[in-house]
């Protein structure tokens, strides 16, 4: 059973989660789209800034959000001085650097399926005299969905895992940042912590064995339907 401050951890690791994945959603598509189907100067450039939180120190990342966000920083200056907020040692602040640590993971597989529809049949509607919003919106949408839920899943369940960029960028504050990584951290530390440690990593592979299933579920459901139409 857990306690009233671990179902808290639990929710709030959940709400920061999905806020990431919302947040993040329309920036990987857009991103997938411009990777998988466009042809400009700097495209290689961009695909290794994509993703680089992969492959740099989680702590860089969140320093470097730190410093972006800072009242000091381009983007938290911004914020401060149009509408008095900051993100510092704030869960939103948490959901954007889960947002960051999980975008190469959604774009990378919204790529991948993008490019796999056959672009003669996005042809073919066009001689039809489908519009490209109709032919977006009817053929390369459906055809892709699959890998779009992947992306979703895979950023959800890297956003629940989220840590060094997440400590680093808005610290460790119970009941506003402290979500299941850094309370199972923080549990570690303590002499009778084991327990805790226990029950909330037995939470955290249960929440991410569920998005997995729940995610090869829908995409074969999704997979089926475009079968039969």
């Amino acid at each position: 059973m857990l306690t009233p401050a671990e179902w808290g951890i639990v929710l709030l690791s959940l709400q920061v989660g999905f806020a990431a994945v919302l947040f993040t959603l329309p920036i990987a598509f857009g991103m997938a789209w411009l990777l998988a189907r466009a042809s400009f100067p700097g495209r290689i450039l961009l695909d290794g800034i994509v993703h680089l939180p992969l492959v740099v120190p989680p702590v860089v990342t969140g320093w470097l959000l730190l410093l972006a966000f800072a009242p000091e920083g381009p983007i938290g200056g911004l914020l401060d001085r149009l509408f008095g907020v900051t993100v510092l040692f704030r869960w939103t602040g948490a959901a954007i650097a889960a947002g960051v640590m999980a975008l190469p993971l959604m774009v990378r597989a919204m790529r991948l399926s993008i490019e796999a529809v056959d672009r003669r049949l996005e042809s073919a509607a066009r001689t039809l005299g489908a519009s490209p919003w109709r032919v977006f919106r009817t053929i390369t949408l459906p055809l892709s969905l699959p890998g779009i839920i992947a992306g979703i899943v895979l950023g959800f369940a890297r956003a629940l895992g989220e840590f060094g960029a997440t400590i680093t960028f808005v610290s460790n504050v119970p009941g506003e940042t402290e979500t299941l990584p850094l309370a199972i951290y923080s549990a570690l530390q303590m002499p009778d912590g084991e327990a805790m440690v226990l029950r909330l990593s037995i939470i955290s592979v249960l929440l991410s064995l569920a998005a997995l299933i729940a995610s090869e579920l829908i995409a074969r459901r999704a997979g089926r339907r475009m079968h039969v139409l």
